[in-house]
């Protein structure tokens, strides 16, 4: 992983701020989550999505590092 990819992605991320996103999170053993919300924040080393509850439940407020990205622990489209 070089700088400019890590600075690249911080980048992008701090240009959608506010913008609606689905993640796709890679948890492991074949599971998959998927789930629509908001990116808040664009901080140093972590960006903050807003992700958008259940029925019965409250929104979440999930942070990620840049480099989960790169790795493609999570994947980001815009909606």
């Amino acid at each position: 992983m070089e700088r400019s990819d890590f600075d690249k992605v911080r980048a992008s991320v701090a240009e959608q701020c506010g913008s609606r996103v689905e993640i796709r999170l890679d948890r492991g053993r074949n599971k998959v989550d998927i789930q629509t919300g908001v990116i808040k924040e664009a901080y140093p080393s972590v960006f903050t999505i807003e992700v958008d509850g259940e029925k019965n439940t409250p929104d979440q407020l999930l942070s990620f590092s840049y480099t989960d990205i790169i790795t493609k622990d999570i994947r980001m489209r815009l909606c």
